[in-house]
């Protein structure tokens, strides 16, 4: 049925999440990175988000009932929104108060090259997990991308989409903010990244949630 996306997008993305959070949260207990630990909160988030949209996409394929003669396809679309809520609040919020944490209490960044290769390893697989949702969505694409995200009724893969773009800006500002630190000596660079990744997930969770709303 229309909105319900491909399964095998799901379980790419929700593979390559669970490693990510792991190795991340590694690097995190080894280089005392607070940008590194809001990304491992970041995926871990995303993992759990993942199983959600899996057991919304069960819950719609159940045959239509004398409750619900319509079916259960729009049970995707409500978890949809509950997916949308858990990156606010746990992706979102968690990255802004550890990132405030961290520029109140700075904390010098140890072995800083075991968190750039946790990160370019989550970049590579986040890559992998975007292009087979970016797939699915320019598959039904017609018009612009923008125009594509208002009118699509694949919550399934618009949600993971957003999810991992968020997750890419994501990994690029804990670099950044990771080597200013090392560059300058001060570890503010590493609290401040943090926010901005908070930042950045909250705007994306914002256009989840209008749009799962709309669905």
């Amino acid at each position: 049925m229309a909105g319900q996306g491909s399964s095998r997008t799901i379980l790419v993305a929700l593979a390559a999440n669970v490693g990510i959070a792991a190795a991340k949260f590694v690097a995190a207990g080894i280089t005392g990175s607070s940008a590194m630990l809001t990304e491992g909160v970041h995926s871990l988030v995303d993992s759990t988000n993942q199983l959600l949209l899996l057991y919304g996409r069960k819950r719609a394929d159940k045959p239509a009932d004398a409750m619900h003669p319509f079916g259960y396809g729009r049970e995707l679309y409500f978890w949809s929104f509950v997916v949308a809520i858990l990156v606010f609040a746990l992706g979102a919020g968690v990255s802004v108060y550890e990132g405030v944490l961290h520029i109140l209490s700075p904390e010098p960044a140890v072995s800083p090259l075991i968190a750039f290769a946790v990160l370019a390893t989550a970049f590579a697989l986040e890559g992998w997990s975007t292009l087979a949702a970016l797939r699915d969505f320019n598959a039904a694409r017609r018009g612009s991308i923008w125009q594509e995200i208002r009118d699509t009724k694949d919550a399934t893969t618009l949600v993971i989409l957003l999810e991992n773009t968020g997750a890419l800006v994501g990994l690029v500002l804990a670099a950044i903010g990771l080597g200013l630190s090392l560059l300058t000596g001060n570890p503010m660079w590493d609290g401040l990244a943090s926010v901005l990744i908070g930042l950045v997930l909250g705007v994306l969770a914002v256009l989840l949630l209008h749009e799962a709303k709309g669905l």
